[in-house]
């Protein structure tokens, strides 16, 4: 049964289709890797699932729910959470800190200012931190971290709504080979752990391949290919759409694993 199920998705900018008619599943238990070519439309489509920009037309539902009208702000208390490309925390705040300012805001308790919330949560943060293999770093400023270590805290804050949905847009933007590998094993384990559902846009076909259940494949808005990475690999028409004539999904594999 599909936990997120997006029919006919479109999105039209003054005349020209950024995205044309997408439809897609995503099942719990599931990593789903949203890839293509620079002007493919995955940031739109991803904007458009995560209710930061309205459709032309189209439908997104998530657990029987529709989420188009829904302000991205509401969705994390429907059980979606999001990471984003560049990593946000306080870097005033220590590790522990920042995951629990996001426990509190998931639990709707942002309003207190006022009170201490030094307290507060404080059990549930380390746990959380616990999942990401950050507790040890829990007492340091976030200032004070490596980008890796950044990413990981803010993987807990995303987990602090217990997250049925995470929507994770290029998880491992600017991060070397190693740290972007742990990365995103860690991910998959947790959605085993947690039967949980992630979509993920992302650039370095190493760590697609690797460990995405299936992948999707955008090319100038329209849906060219969807299957398992073997699939995916052997497909005529990603080969020739994403990378034209003389390169192959093996070759840009192999580059980013130098890098």
């Amino acid at each position: 049964m599909s936990l997120l199920a997006v029919r006919n998705l479109t999105k039209r900018f003054a005349g020209n289709t950024a995205v044309d008619d997408l439809s897609f599943d995503l099942k719990p238990g599931e990593l789903l890797a949203l890839i293509g070519p620079n002007g493919a439309g995955k940031s739109t489509t991803f904007n458009m699932i995560s209710g930061q920009l309205p459709p032309s037309s189209g439908s997104v539902v998530f657990n029987g729910r529709e989420l188009l009208g829904v302000p991205s702000r509401r969705m994390v208390h429907l059980g979606i959470g999001r990471t984003f490309q560049i990593a946000a925390t306080f870097g005033s705040l220590s590790v522990l800190e920042n995951v629990q300012m996001a426990v509190l805001s998931h639990r709707r308790k942002i309003y207190a200012f006022w009170r201490s919330a030094a307290g507060r949560y404080r059990d549930e943060a380390r746990q959380l931190l616990e999942q990401v293999g950050m507790l040890d770093l829990a007492g340091s400023p976030c200032s004070e971290l490596a980008y890796g270590d950044i990413k990981r805290v803010e993987l807990a804050m995303s987990l602090a709504g217990k997250p049925r949905l995470l929507l994770m847009d290029e998880p491992t933007a600017g991060m070397a080979t190693a740290e972007r590998n742990a990365l995103v094993a860690l991910v998959k384990r947790l959605v085993v752990q947690n039967n949980m559902a992630v979509l993920f846009t992302e650039h370095s076909m190493d760590v697609v391949f690797a460990y995405a259940d299936r992948i999707i494949v955008l090319a100038r808005g329209q849906l060219i290919a969807q299957g398992s990475a073997e699939q995916i690999r052997a497909h005529p028409k990603v080969q020739e759409v994403y990378f034209g004539t003389g390169k192959t999904f093996e070759t840009v594999v192999s580059q980013d694993d130098k890098s």
